[in-house]
């Protein structure tokens, strides 16, 4: 086991019903981890970086992982097709996106208690704002609801596009995300909660992360499912331009990059690996088998 100030790679395999530990300084694995539910599918980390929770579509149940001892420590039932999991800004509870419920529920990080629900339609993916007062919630209904979070009401309903999937808040501020039923990624900005950029990059785009090349600024990097690619674009709604496609593994999906943001890691669902990618030269540096079905990718220290 590493060191627990080392970097560790958390990737959860919805077909083994596993998270896979990686070692980031060195890609070995460190281990497997069974989260004694079905279909293991999103992971959120608390602050600390001391538990990890990850959702179970199957079982409609939250998985409680301790990361010091990769050991599952308890499951919560939220809803039916339990999909994505983030923790709010003070980390004191954890919302989980139940799609067939259509609900998000509001559970608490320490107790591990359910402590209510917030109605939204099919809801998919969660991001908060920068400054934790709002959630962001994109729902199969090509929406994405504006939630008060103090408040666990509704504000303001933003149109998208087909099956928006995970959210992401960019190092600016504004939240992107994709529309996997189209070819586009969309940008909202909060001051005003509406999509101010898009821009197509390919059939069924899955996941955002952010990373640093040079001195052209932080770039956004897209997993394109139906490209085996990422796709690189300037984090800027107003200059959103493909800039680079890099050629990866089969069918990509979970992808995150490192602190400093010179490494990308990006799983792959069909190919069953992880690749990671060299933010500095666009090359993949190493790949590192995992579990069934890959489909999310996070990163500690």
């Amino acid at each position: 086991m590493p060191p627990r100030d080392s970097t560790r790679i958390y990737v959860a395999n919805e077909g083994s019903n596993t998270v896979s530990v990686i070692d980031g300084d060195t890609f070995k694995p460190v281990g497997e981890i069974e989260s004694l539910n079905y279909a293991t599918h999103d992971l959120a980390l608390t602050r600390d970086g001391r538990k990890l929770f990850a959702t179970n579509l199957a079982s409609g149940a939250v998985s409680v992982i301790e990361t010091p001892t990769l050991q599952t420590v308890a499951s919560i039932y939220t809803g039916k097709r339990s999909h994505v999991v983030a923790i709010t800004n003070d980390g004191k509870h954890a919302w989980v996106a139940n799609i067939a419920d259509g609900t998000v529920s509001i559970v608490e990080t320490v107790g591990y208690r359910v402590l209510g629900v917030i109605p939204v339609q099919q809801a998919m993916g969660i991001t908060f704002s920068q400054d934790g007062q709002f959630a962001y919630v994109s729902s199969m209904n090509k929406t994405v609801s504006v939630v008060d979070v103090a408040a666990h009401q509704i504000i303001e309903t933003i149109p998208v596009g087909t099956n928006p999937h995970f959210l992401v808040l960019a190092p600016n501020g504004y939240i992107w995300g994709t529309n996997t039923g189209q070819n586009d990624v969309f940008v909202i900005d909060p001051k005003e909660n509406k999509v101010v950029g898009t821009l197509e990059v390919g059939p069924a785009p899955q996941q955002i992360t952010f990373g640093n090349k040079g001195t052209t600024g932080p770039l956004a990097y897209i997993s394109v499912g139906g490209l085996n690619k990422v796709v690189t674009t300037l984090a800027d709604p107003k200059n959103l331009k493909i800039r680079d496609q890099i050629e990866v593994g089969e069918e990509p999906n979970g992808i995150w990059s490192n602190p400093v943001g010179s490494l990308v890691y990006v799983a792959h669902s069909k190919s069953n690996d992880l690749r990671v990618i060299d933010t500095a030269t666009s090359q993949v540096l190493a790949t590192v088998p995992l579990g069934r079905n890959p489909i999310r990718v996070v990163i500690s220290r």
